[in-house]
């Protein structure tokens, strides 16, 4: 990469609208559907459609659903979507961890491939923009330069499905031992030179060994989609928190998305008991994005 590149900043922010705390980034708020509430107050188990409901009623914009093969589920979930008005803006592929791309088991690895093709089906079926990939897992059965070339040229093999459907492919980092650095990371991106694979940045998945606001800023228009959990390092052992009780400086998350121009949709990942904690969550969400 040449300094241009890698420092290559984000096209004009969409006006930010003024409210009482600061100038309120353009992002729009959504939630993983797998973190909603499964229950409701009398203890039935809630249907998507009143699961959607549920977040639109806590302010909520949009839902990142998880992949499925089964016809039936597709259409109870656009259903969902198309009754409440909220949005499916994501999909997040179930079968990267136990198949992954970097596999050296070539049956594994057609598992993988299956699986994404599967989610990018999902996302143009239900007018999503991007499916979260997980691309590879390092091991003492997988070195990292396989895991690097390996993902690589599955993901290449992708990029032609994803082109036609409209759908970014989005990769995410986690705990995977594997794209360790935001400067790797942007690398990992730009190999593939496609505006069809881009990063899904998740705040929470790099604190333990860094600070987001860093990675947001080297990253910056490679962002495509952001993953919101407060991460704790005060307890025994460390552990996901609910938005503004952990150790992340939020103020300077806010600042970095502000300075990239960051203007896409960013999902909370914390699973929710109930429809209050759901309703404080999006508080909280209001006042990360206004700088509060």
């Amino acid at each position: 990469m040449n300094r241009r590149s890698f420092l290559a900043g984000a096209p004009a922010a969409l006006a930010l609208a003024q409210t009482s705390t600061g100038k309120r980034l353009p992002i729009r708020k959504a939630m993983v559907y797998g973190n909603l509430p499964e229950k409701g107050p009398d203890g039935h188990t809630l249907s998507p459609r009143e699961r959607f409901q549920m977040a639109k009623d806590a302010g909520f914009q949009a839902i990142e659903c998880h992949t499925t093969s089964d016809p039936k589920a597709v259409q109870e979930f656009m259903a969902a979507s198309r009754e409440t008005g909220i949005k499916i803006h994501s999909v997040m592929n179930t079968d990267h961890w136990d198949y992954p791309l970097s596999s050296p088991d070539p049956a594994v690895v057609a598992k993988s491939m299956k699986g994404m093709e599967t989610s990018l089906h999902n996302a143009k079926a239900w007018g999503a923009e991007t499916v979260l990939l997980v691309p590879a897992v390092v091991n003492k059965d997988v070195g990292y330069r396989e895991a690097w070339q390996r993902s690589q040229t599955q993901i290449r093999k992708l990029i032609p499905l994803a082109a036609e459907l409209k759908v970014v492919i989005a990769i995410e980092e986690v705990w995977n031992h594997f794209l360790l650095s935001p400067i790797e990371f942007a690398r990992y991106l730009d190999d593939f030179n496609s505006p069809w694979v881009k990063a899904y940045f998740d705040v929470g998945n790099v604190a333990l060994f860094s600070f987001p606001q860093d990675w947001i800023r080297i990253l910056g228009p490679r962002i495509v989609k952001v993953h919101l959990k407060d991460f704790s390092f005060r307890k025994d052992v460390a552990s996901w928190d609910m938005l503004r009780d952990g150790d992340l400086d939020w103020k300077a998350i806010y600042r970095a998305f502000a300075d990239i121009g960051y203007h896409g949709t960013a999902s909370i990942e914390i699973d929710m008991r109930d429809e209050a904690q759901l309703r404080e969550a999006s508080r909280r969400f209001d006042l990360i994005v206004t700088g509060a």
